[in-house]
């Protein structure tokens, strides 16, 4: 009888295990690694591509930020133009003319008597609480004048 390798025992549990495979289709896969060479492949694919657009893409979002502001500045000057524009056809109107002249001016029209209040101290200076760009145009002439004669005078 030639000897066998194995005993009885040892061949019948080798069947069972066999058996019982076949029964719940157990199947025993060889323990893989998860990182293949494949992914490994694919993860320094992107990697390349994340590095290689990232400048290209600071460069396009900083362009369509400065697109908005020149627009943003284009729609500023277009509004100071319609402004300006509407401001033009005013002048354009005699009586608008008249008005600028009477307030800026202290014009008076033939047959009107134009009153200029002071405080009584005889100074012409400015009334508190107006600014020297409120004073007429004459008094801001006659101001210049007296400070310069001062001047000449202290040398």
């Amino acid at each position: 009888m030639p000897a066998d390798r194995f005993s009885t025992a040892t061949r019948l549990k080798a069947l069972g295990e066999q058996a019982a495979a076949r029964v719940h289709r157990v199947k025993r896969r060889p323990r893989r690694n998860r990182l293949t060479g494949r992914a490994a492949l694919l993860a320094l694919v992107v990697c390349a591509l994340v590095v290689a657009l990232a400048y290209p893409m600071r460069q396009y979002i900083s362009q369509r930020s400065t697109i908005a502001d020149q627009r943003r500045k284009a729609q500023d000057v277009a509004a100071a133009l319609d402004r300006l524009r509407d401001e033009k056809a005013r002048w354009q109107d005699p009586a608008y003319v008249r008005q600028q002249a009477r307030r800026h001016l202290h014009f008076v029209m033939p047959d009107e008597t134009g009153y200029l209040v002071q405080d009584g101290s005889g100074a012409r200076a400015a009334p508190k609480g107006v600014e020297a760009a409120e004073l007429p145009w004459y008094d801001k002439l006659w101001d210049d004048v007296d400070r310069a004669d001062h001047a000449a005078a202290g040398r």
